[in-house]
């Protein structure tokens, strides 16, 4: 697959990352020499935030508004969207260029190939990449949630606390335990105050806790009662739901050789957001090996590395502009009014209900989100 160019620039991955270089790019690149391609398993991308209400709450209509086509992010019109898989990479170490291999065996080349495949997700956030099957994979959640008389979300992290609040606005009397392997809610990254502050308004919302334990196995449907590994057991829980942490999407990675993934599946990169041993290849996103929450707002830090570095390499200049962190900020919803905040500024701070309200719970940001691919 070529366009009018000669050459390609190839984006894997059309999510939040992919999508907002490809739309940064489509400005920079000069379509007379490169055909910029982004490939997507679906022709739209999703909103995942907003993935928590969507599976819960019919009345939403999410799918109407969370699902994005990818058709009009490019600026006048220079890029395309490719729909397929990308299941391996074509490319010899230190050689500039390759080929992408996709599912169905096309070959695309490309002289600067971008990975932004983001994660992998178990449960309800685990859409399908398929078109045809992801209303009934929505709809089928919707019908597990609303039937179940006690939900046990399996992971007290940020997605485990926005279901059980998303459940809680929908259900306020349905029982719901959140089982999580640490002492406090989400991670040690944030301040107490957020954890501790999370915790005390589900709490109020009839939310329980299990900490300090593990459900190693999600029951199938339809099974009623589960166990933990310390062997508690819960036995009226009809409806256990994965909210575990997100894990690379990089099996295709694996094609560039051992050395080009660390032991968890997360791409190794140069500060540059160079691949070690392929300087025509990029990585940007979750999937990058780099201490940090994996978050969307980091690709506020991300993209310029990416693009300036990007249109260096064209111009055969050596890229220089270095990625080196960025703070730790999140907003964690309480169903559609409330939640918290925390900004790793100033030694950390938290805002509350307001503030949650203000900028995610009442929408998850999809207008936003539908404005910034062109709808």
């Amino acid at each position: 697959m070529t366009g009018k160019a000669e050459q390609n620039v190839v984006i894997v991955g059309g999510g939040f990352a992919g999508f907002q270089v490809a739309k940064q790019l489509s400005k920079k690149l000069d379509a007379k020499r490169y055909n910029l391609i982004l490939i997507n398993s679906r022709s739209y991308a999703i909103s995942l935030p907003a993935t928590v209400r969507l599976v819960v709450d019919a009345e939403s209509k999410l799918e109407e508004t969370s699902f994005v086509k990818l058709d009009k992010l490019y600026a006048n019109g220079n890029g395309e969207t490719k729909v397929g898989v990308v299941t391996s990479v074509e490319a010899q170490p230190g050689v500039p260029g390759g080929a992408v291999v996709l599912a169905t065996g096309e070959r695309i080349s490309y002289a600067v190939l971008i990975l932004a495949t983001g994660s992998k997700w178990t449960g309800p956030c685990d859409i399908p990449e398929n078109e045809a099957d992801v209303l009934p994979f929505v709809h089928a959640w919707r019908q597990q949630f609303a039937k179940a008389k006690h939900v046990v979300i399996v992971g007290g992290g940020a997605v485990g606390i926005e279901l059980a609040g998303e459940v809680k606005d929908l259900y306020p009397t349905k029982k719901v335990t959140i089982v999580h392997g640490g002492n406090e809610l989400i991670n040690a990254t944030y301040g107490s105050s957020l954890r501790k502050g999370l915790e005390k308004r589900l709490h109020a919302r009839g939310v329980q806790f299990m900490f300090n334990e593990y459900i190693d196995n999600i029951p199938e449907a339809g099974v009623v009662g589960v166990s933990t590994r310390s062997g508690k057991h819960i036995s009226d829980a009809d409806l256990v739901v994965s909210a575990r942490g997100g894990r690379p999407n990089t099996d295709y990675v694996t094609s560039l050789g051992e050395d080009a993934l660390n032991g968890h599946g997360f791409v190794k990169i140069k500060p540059t957001m160079q691949l070690l041993n392929h300087p025509s290849i990029f990585a940007l996103g979750d999937i990058i090996d780099w201490t940090e929450q994996k978050q969307i707002g980091k690709l506020m830090w991300h993209v310029p590395v990416i693009v300036t570095n990007v249109v260096s390499f064209l111009n055969g200049v050596t890229p220089t502009k270095k990625y080196t962190g960025a703070p730790e900020m999140i907003v964690i919803t309480n169903g559609r009014k409330g939640g918290m905040g925390y900004f790793g500024f100033f030694g950390g701070f938290t805002l509350g209900d307001w503030f949650a309200w203000l900028v995610k719970s009442r929408d998850f940001m999809v207008s936003h989100f539908r404005k910034d691919l062109g709808y």
